[in-house]
């Protein structure tokens, strides 16, 4: 998505993408929707699933599953509206239902259905609606007088609940649904808020921990509700904030400094480009530009996603709902 790529702000996607691919072998397709970070990022050696505008993406190829996701895609409508032609997720959905139908063309109905039936899913949203929306200067203060985090928030989930009960009406019956990670640790907003020192920012992070909060339990009521679902709650906040937290002992020397830096204080003011100073071993560095975390910091999230307890990923690891039936 070129530059859009720089403003994206969910850490996990990229991670989530090079996974599945990495376990593309154990799954019949691998259907990704998401923003930015899904699609564009650091690749840790892994082949991508190809993205729906690619023109090589037709044909047999869909049959293994297809990337929708879009740099600056949001939950809401409205959000990341300054990036112009983003796909939000209804557009996206859009898209997946263009592809059932090729699919079915292709093989038909009951071969299609039970294909997808058995696909991997996964859902990276929510970031952009905060960054690229509630938290810009567009959305003025005076508005967020009015409406609420809360009220917000709950308009968020309140989508996104009809956004994924519409994926299972589509078929998706595995699905992984990444929470929104710690986006006030990263260094584009620890630059912007020189209040909080060396401190994450506290905001932001709120924003995200109660969006979180009622992800989880909207997880929760539609595996309970929707026959034959199995839908994952990746805790992606959680995992990020420990790294964070605990960086030396992961062998990381920063934890918010961007290693490719543009100026101001942790290197997040201006996103990296051509004119960026380069750090000597971006494996030492949790963070590779304002907003990305490196491949060193994307391989510890992959595994303990792949293999991590409940307190990462619940209620089953990746490994255990690719084995599921």
């Amino acid at each position: 998505m070129g530059n859009l790529s720089y403003y994206m702000l969910v850490i996990s996607g990229v991670v989530l993408q090079n996974l599945l691919s990495c376990l593309a072998e154990n799954v019949t397709a691998n259907f990704v929707f998401g923003d930015s970070l899904v699609d564009v990022g650091e690749e840790v050696g892994f082949n991508f699933t190809p993205p729906y505008l690619a023109p090589t993406t037709s044909g047999p190829v869909v049959l293994q599953g297809v990337n929708y996701a879009s740099g600056g895609g949001g939950i809401l409508k409205g959000t990341g509206q300054i990036f112009g032609g983003r796909i939000n997720m209804d557009a996206q959905l859009d898209n997946f239902a263009n592809t059932k139908q090729d699919i079915i063309t292709r093989i038909g109905e009951p071969a299609a259905m039970k294909l997808i039936e058995n696909a991997l899913f996964s859902v990276t949203m929510g970031s952009n609606d905060f960054i690229n929306n509630y938290l810009t200067p567009v959305f003025s203060a005076a508005e967020r007088l009015t409406v609420s985090p809360i009220k917000f928030v709950g308009a968020v989930i309140f989508k996104y609940r009809i956004q994924l009960t519409r994926l299972y009406n589509m078929g998706a019956r595995k699905v992984i649904v990444v929470n929104v990670g710690p986006i006030g640790c990263i260094p584009y907003q620890r630059a912007i808020n020189p209040s909080a020192g060396d401190k994450c920012v506290d905001f932001p992070n709120g924003l995200a921990q109660l969006f979180n909060t009622q992800l989880r339990g909207l997880v929760t009521e539609l595996s309970s509700e929707l026959t034959g679902s199995k839908f994952v709650y990746a805790d992606v906040y959680g995992i990020v904030q420990d790294i964070i937290q605990n960086y030396s002992s992961y062998g990381f020397e920063s934890a918010n400094t961007a290693c490719c830096s543009g100026g101001g204080r942790f290197g997040g003011i201006i996103p990296c480009g051509p004119s960026s100073k380069i750090c000597e071993d971006r494996s030492k560095y949790v963070f590779w530009d304002p907003y990305h975390p490196t491949d060193a910091a994307n391989v510890i999230i992959a595994k303990r996603l792949l293999d991590g307890n409940s307190a990462d990923i619940w209620p089953m690891n990746v490994r255990q709902l690719l084995a599921s039936s």
